[in-house]
């Protein structure tokens, strides 16, 4: 065989070798980025999926639970203060007093949902993922209690602050 050739050959396998080395590396990173996401544990997020209010305080769930926009985390405040994060299929819950509190998601963007709680009551809010430049955007939503415990039930509880 000719010798061009043979270095042809060899320079060839070497490419594939390299392009699965690669493929290999990104695979570990990003499944490394989307596992240390903090999640709370399975018993909390089972209570917290029986949907019971308390007489005296209103439960507050944020929910996230598109497709669009799976890996990218995005922080939600209540009245200033962090409540957590989300990702695909995540959601945060708190108890607040009654009266009006404000729900504050931070993406791209910062969208801001003011609320009026009444003791007793659960309020269900979706935050929504939009594509946008240069990166995604979000939407805060206050949606009814079937939509919300439906996206909930999609969700697992993510670690709270």
């Amino acid at each position: 065989m000719n010798t061009y050739v043979l270095i042809f050959i060899t320079l060839f396998k070497l490419e594939i070798i390299m392009k699965k080395i690669i493929t290999l590396a990104l695979a570990v990173i990003l499944t490394s980025a989307c596992t240390s996401f903090e999640m709370a544990s399975p018993s909390e997020d089972l209570r917290l999926k029986q949907f019971t209010a308390t007489k005296d305080k209103a439960g507050v769930y944020v929910f996230r639970n598109q497709i669009k926009g799976n890996i990218l985390i995005m922080d939600v405040d209540i009245d200033g203060q962090q409540l957590g994060r989300t990702q695909w299929e995540t959601y945060l819950y708190q108890e607040l007093t009654p009266g009006k509190h404000t729900i504050t998601s931070r993406a791209s963007n910062v969208d801001v949902i003011e609320v009026e709680l009444k003791a007793g009551t659960l309020t269900y809010i979706w935050q929504e993922v939009i594509f946008g430049l240069p990166t995604a955007r979000s939407k805060l939503h206050v949606v009814n209690e079937k939509e919300g415990q439906k996206g909930v039930l999609e969700s697992s509880l993510s670690a709270m602050k």
